[in-house]
């Protein structure tokens, strides 16, 4: 299963009445990513705040405003390697402007996730928005 466009999965949810089966299609969208090399599993990935084992590697391509960001990441615990994968359509391929302008509490909110998600996975979730933020705001100012 591959989401073309966070767009995409917020259609898809529309059709998937039962949470039971949103949960599922977040966690297909996870399991569809690819594998986290262990060399990139490091202290300086891993995302804290976040009650499983989480890792977000950015890469960056271009230098100043224009840069364009692409993240990978990865998790211990499947419905975040999900979130990741959500993540990743929200926020790849963006300059950091175009990153930091992106209200991600208003468009999970359009899946309804702010709602569904426990205190802890909401709690992660916030973490790797903030920590994709920073990595945004970094990249405008190099």
């Amino acid at each position: 299963m591959s989401a073309k466009s966070f767009d995409e999965v917020v259609e898809d949810f529309e059709f998937l009445e039962a949470w039971e089966d949103r949960y599922r299609y977040v966690i297909e969208l996870g399991k569809a990513m690819p594998a986290l090399e262990d060399a990139k599993r490091s202290r300086s990935t891993k995302v804290d705040g976040c009650a499983s084992q989480v890792w977000l590697v950015p890469e960056v391509e271009g230098t100043g405003p224009s840069a364009r960001i692409r993240f990978e990441g990865d998790s211990d615990a499947m419905i975040v390697r999900g979130l990741i994968a959500l993540l990743t359509l929200l926020y790849n391929d963006r300059t950091g402007a175009e990153i930091l302008a992106i209200d991600a509490p208003d468009a999970f909110g359009r899946l309804g996730l702010d709602q569904h998600l426990s205190a802890q996975r909401s709690n992660g979730l916030r973490a790797m928005i903030a920590r994709i933020r920073d990595i945004a705001s970094a990249s405008q100012a190099a």
